[in-house]
């Protein structure tokens, strides 16, 4: 099994960036997705650790997203947490990030991904994914 490229990991913090603008922008806070309490917007970290992770380790048994294999993995677990997230609170299927999008997505990001370590460095980001 091939591990993902630093490409697929931009390309995976680039995803948890969308779906977070987009479950913001569909008015569906952390807890009403999760659990009813007090609403908390999202953002990527968060994408990552209470959407992501959990799929990924039910689906491979891996708590790192550095020990998935390069596409498998990765879309089986992306297909699946659109398919829920579209089926249960009808939010719009957002693709996987891909070559031909790269610039348009990484100049939408709201974040400033050069000082956050969970992040790939910019010039990750800047070559390809």
């Amino acid at each position: 099994m091939t591990q993902r490229t630093p490409n697929q990991n931009a390309a995976l913090h680039v995803f948890f960036d969308q779906l977070a603008q987009s479950l913001n922008d569909a008015g569906m806070p952390m807890q009403k997705v999760l659990k009813p309490s007090i609403d908390i917007d999202w953002n990527p970290v968060n994408v990552k650790q209470y959407l992501w992770r959990p799929i990924q380790i039910a689906i491979t048994q891996k708590k790192s997203t550095t020990e998935l294999s390069k596409s498998q993995e990765i879309e089986k677990i992306h297909d699946i947490l659109m398919r829920h997230l579209g089926e249960k609170f009808g939010l719009e299927y957002i693709p996987f990030p891909s070559m031909e999008r790269r610039s348009d997505l990484i100049a939408g990001m709201e974040i400033d991904i050069r000082n956050d370590p969970s992040y790939p460095d910019q010039e990750d980001l800047e070559i390809k994914f």
